[in-house]
């Protein structure tokens, strides 16, 4: 059996409380950025949408640099997360500043140039930080056990990221101030909190051992044609297109959802959002609350596939109900929100820790250990399917009527129903052809181990693995 390292219970919890450095700003990103842009700052729905597109896109782009980067031996990734803390949070509060003087144009231009570098940040704070743990563990439960924690803490996040912004700049704006000062003040306080857990996170794993920290470095700089050359090796492994599949289509799905939220309270329901989105949050984060143990547990039982498979099947059917009865009362917003979390719920708790079984498959095939590559290639594939999802409500908005101010709120409905369950379906379809089960998974490490010793080996039944 491969060799198995553990985290302290201090330093797991440390550790896992990084999540929340990253969640408060994705969040906020990714249910509220379209609304400020449309509503605040004034730009045309579809340019907002290609704002965010286009940024995430950019940042989905360098996700696989920095995790070959992060791979090189004598790299340590608590560095690659602390130097990105810091102007990750100022960045941020950039994004949501209305910048009021300048036309479209210089609008436009001001916060894609913004959000590209804060979305590159990010990258280089998330890409270690996620990596890391297949150095820390080859324990295919402990690895479930760790990311369910960091899941179960993301809850948190999950809250404050999106229930803060949904109140703070309406009471900030009743005390006399300005909009612009409201969310400037929201942004930076989800920012200073977001590099306090980052720091914890980092110092938490300082008396860890890292097998790529603690290698010595040959002092040689990859050069661009290793890491592309590293890309397509990792892309040829048999069950990584199927795992790409799943996480392309999920997002897609959940982002859509999420950034049409307000727009589903203010057109679908005629309501003013800020009091009715705490509500969705408490939904949301409550779901995801309860259901992650679950979630975890079933995947120890049984293993991480089934799980997936399961969570979002009802997920999908969920959505689909919804679309027929349609988004016309507060229970029904409510009913979006808590299957939302039922696939957001199993999509958190389990994706980190199946790519990271895909390094021992990685590792068999070609005799390297590339955690950053591989943790980061799927985040390529994750950050443009949220891209898409966000560029689709903005899309949505336009063929809406949005703009004109005569929106249908039945072609708005479809961003938070009928659309997202197709996708849904299609990342279940990935999942039921992505083969590395649990059986798998220990088989291939007995294997790997033996290979890694010169003795004789059997790979009969990892066929489609392999």
């Amino acid at each position: 059996m491969a060799r198995v390292k553990s985290l302290s219970t201090k330093s797991k919890m440390g550790y896992c409380s990084g999540i929340i450095a990253e969640s408060l700003m994705y969040n906020m990103f990714f249910t509220y950025y379209l609304v400020f842009l449309t509503d605040v700052v004034k730009l045309p729905s579809i340019l907002a949408g290609t704002i965010s597109f286009v940024a995430i896109i950019c940042d989905a782009v360098a996700d696989p640099i920095i995790g070959a980067l992060s791979d090189k031996d004598g790299a340590d990734k608590r560095k690659f997360m602390f130097r990105a803390a810091f102007p990750m949070g100022i960045l941020f509060v950039a994004a949501f500043t209305d910048i009021g003087v300048f036309g479209d144009v210089g609008k436009f231009i001001y916060y894609l140039a913004v959000t590209m570098l804060f979305w590159l940040c990010y990258a280089v704070y998330t890409i270690p930080y996620y990596a890391v743990v297949a150095e820390i563990t080859t324990d295919y439960d402990e690895r479930t056990d760790i990311r369910g924690t960091s899941a179960l803490i993301n809850a948190a996040g999950i809250f404050t990221g999106n229930a803060l912004p949904a109140v703070l700049p309406a009471a900030i704006i009743g005390l006399g101030f300005s909009a612009r000062m409201g969310w400037i003040a929201t942004a930076g306080l989800l920012s200073a909190l977001s590099i306090l857990f980052a720091v914890i996170a980092v110092l938490s794993l300082r008396h860890v051992t890292l097998q790529k920290a603690e290698a010595l470095s040959d002092g040689k700089h990859k050069k661009a044609k290793d890491i592309f050359t590293a890309f397509i090796q990792v892309l040829k492994i048999k069950p990584f297109k199927w795992f790409v599949l799943f996480v392309f289509a999920f997002l897609i799905a959940s982002s859509m959802i999420q950034a049409n939220f307000m727009y589903l309270i203010k057109e679908c329901l005629g309501m003013d959002a800020e009091d009715k989105m705490v509500i969705v949050i408490v939904v949301l984060v409550g779901t995801i609350a309860l259901l992650t143990p679950v979630v975890t547990k079933i995947a120890t039982i049984k293993d991480r596939r089934f799980a997936s498979i399961l969570f979002l099947s009802i997920s999908m059917v969920g959505l689909i109900i919804g679309k027929i009865i349609g988004i016309t009362t507060l229970p029904m917003l409510f009913y979006v929100a808590f299957f939302m979390a039922v696939g957001v719920a199993c999509f958190w708790a389990v994706f980190y820790s199946m790519a990271y079984d895909l390094v021992e498959v990685d590792e068999f095939v070609s005799g390297e250990r590339r955690e950053g590559v591989i943790t980061a290639l799927p985040q390529f594939f994750q950050k443009f399917g949220s891209a898409i999802g966000m560029w689709m409500v903005g899309l949505v908005l336009k063929l809406s009527g949005y703009d004109s101010g005569n929106a249908s709120a039945g072609i708005i409905e479809n961003s938070s129903t009928i659309i997202p369950a197709v996708f849904i379906a299609i990342a279940i379809f990935g999942l039921v052809m992505f083969p590395v089960t649990k059986e798998r998974f220990h088989k291939l490490q007995d294997v790997l181990a033996k290979k890694n010793r010169g003795e004789d080996y059997d790979t009969s039944g990892l066929e489609r693995i392999l």
